[in-house]
């Protein structure tokens, strides 16, 4: 079974659904048959590389949103984190454009470590104050994770991945993707947005057996073979 998820570094909802689609997984029985492919989304492209704001006036200046209204909104999002064992830190975060950050994450991708770089730039980002946005973090990051400085640096000067990159956010216009976290299981099954665990459970289970349903099997002089029921057993 493949998995899909189109998300972006600096989306909050993208860290707790990761969190709520672990709880998920990590339940399911056939955990180790499953494979997860991070796939590349950004919320603002225009955002400059590095923008000089809190992410209340971000959102406030950027976004036309009013600044109560934005503080309204990242509480509610901060308490739905805590209840995923995350700490969110709004007013340490650095508003930065995310493109390089997905440039890495394929250079992750390409060495097995996708998932490792994905947690540590969503907790850094979200919980730790960190500019995802800058070389020196991203260098720093992927090193943690056992990826090469060299290779890491030679990627981001060259835009390496840069196609990649752009082609996942096409593919997800492409399949109406218009929101993040967006999770595809086997392209047959979509959930959109950072959904309890119980409902990422049903979707596995579903998924699953639409894939492996179950065949009964009988030998040719079984019918009437005797079973026990609601009713009884038969005699």
């Amino acid at each position: 079974m493949k998995i899909e998820i189109w998300s972006d570094v600096a989306c909050p909802w993208c860290y707790i659904g990761k969190r709520r689609f672990e709880t998920a997984l990590n339940a399911f029985p056939h955990k180790d048959s499953v494979e997860v492919q991070w796939r590349s989304y950004q919320l603002d492209p225009t955002l400059p590389e590095h923008y000089d704001g809190t992410e209340i006036s971000y959102l406030a200046e950027r976004k036309g949103m009013d600044p109560a209204q934005v503080k309204g909104m990242l509480a509610h999002v901060t308490e739905q984190a805590a209840g995923e064992g995350l700490h969110y830190k709004f007013d340490d975060m650095v508003v930065a454009n995310s493109f390089n950050a997905h440039q890495l994450l394929h250079l992750a991708a390409a060495h097995g470590k996708a998932d490792a770089v994905k947690e540590a730039l969503l907790s850094a980002h979200f919980e730790h104050g960190e500019d995802i946005g800058s070389r020196e973090f991203l260098v720093r990051t992927g090193t943690s994770a056992g990826l090469d400085a060299a290779e890491i640096n030679d990627a981001l000067n060259t835009d390496k991945y840069a196609d990649e990159v752009r082609n996942d956010f096409a593919e997800a216009r492409a399949i109406g993707v218009t929101g993040v976290p967006f999770f595809v299981i086997d392209r047959k099954y979509g959930i959109s947005g950072a959904q309890p665990a119980e409902l990422f459970g049903q979707a596995l289970d579903e998924a699953w057996q639409e894939a492996n349903p179950l065949t009964m099997v009988a030998a040719a002089d079984s019918e009437g073979a005797e079973v026990c029921g609601p009713d009884g057993c038969a005699i």
